[in-house]
């Protein structure tokens, strides 16, 4: 199975999933959007109102807001793929349960393996968990930290901005060093990515 053909399946496997409660209150799962290619992936909380009608992350305020934000670090919507850690919307808008982010971390972690971004930026605490354990996201918000290869960035989520502004300048300053993390990563798995083509010349790279 090449890697669109198991990004698919991730998402069809999202959209019957009954592995918690949500999947009885929810109208559309939402597994997530963009290219099996994407270099940079974007990991919010949850979908909202907007997100449980369409089927589709960061489409409602927050998600016009993201792509303000994706512009101004010289990205398009279509160029990074965008998810959450739950795939159901919580009844509300209320903050997921544990019971909740388990079922939802199998599909998560396959998503990345089959990306393999060089970026992953988390938007909001419930995101940021997963890489970084015991801090305030206020303490560490814009600063990547390496896990293997990859750059992890916490960030707040857009909706924060939108209740608060004084969140939006923040959010705003740390995406604009989006391209330099970018192109830091690729630098960094440049010489690796060299290696494997020069020992596998006939292998067609799915990343």
């Amino acid at each position: 199975m090449d890697a669109v053909d198991a990004l698919k399946q991730v998402a069809e496997e999202v959209s019957v999933c009954r592995q918690c409660t949500l999947a009885g209150t929810r109208k559309l799962a939402v597994p997530g959007e963009g290219p099996v290619t994407a270099q940079v992936m974007l990991i919010g909380e949850g979908p909202g109102f907007h997100e449980n009608e369409q089927g589709r992350p960061f489409v409602g305020a927050a998600g016009k807001f993201l792509d303000e934000l994706l512009a101004k670090g010289g990205f398009k919507r279509s160029e990074v793929f965008i998810t959450n850690v739950v795939k159901c919307r919580p009844p509300g808008n209320r903050d997921p349960l544990p019971e909740e982010l388990e079922p939802c971390a199998g599909f998560l972690d396959r998503q990345i393996a089959i990306i393999n971004p060089l970026v992953i930026v988390t938007l909001g605490r419930f995101s940021m968990a997963k890489y970084f354990e015991n801090v305030r996201i206020s303490e560490v918000h814009g600063n990547p930290k390496w896990i293997g290869s990859r750059f992890i960035i916490p960030m707040f989520h857009p909706a924060a901005a939108l209740h608060q502004p004084k969140y939006r300048p923040m959010l705003e300053e740390d995406f604009s060093h989006l391209p330099k993390w970018v192109a830091e990563a690729q630098q960094k798995n440049a010489p690796s990515q060299a290696r494997t083509e020069d020992e596998n010349p006939t292998q067609l790279s799915l990343f």
